[in-house]
């Protein structure tokens, strides 16, 4: 039989957490698949498994506090990203539509 082992660790907070300063984050290697890389490939591959690219936008604050509302849990640059991509994906849904149609149509 397996034995169990019942640690006493108390639980801890984000608060408990050490904080970390700038030379832990200058002292962490930059792995991808395995291997040490530095850190623009690093970047690059973040940038191309994310598939994400950053950019600044101004956004109107009623636009903000209404997905920040509905953000709950998420954050809510989620929330207007899947926004913006359903109506992308909705707008060239339609547009392939009428063209099927319209060649329908015209047999």
């Amino acid at each position: 039989m397996k034995q169990t082992f019942i640690t006493k660790t108390p639980v801890t907070s984000d608060e408990d957490a050490p904080k970390l300063t700038q030379a832990d984050f200058d002292g962490a290697k930059l792995r991808v698949a395995g291997r040490d890389v530095n850190r623009a490939e690093w970047q690059l591959a973040v940038r191309a498994r994310v598939g994400k690219q950053r950019i600044n936008i101004m956004l109107d604050a009623p636009i903000i506090e209404h997905f920040k509302a509905l953000a709950g849990s998420r954050g809510y640059q989620t929330l207007i990203n899947d926004s913006l991509r359903r109506i992308i994906e909705t707008g060239h849904l339609e547009a392939d539509l009428r063209r099927v149609i319209r060649e329908e149509l015209s047999h």
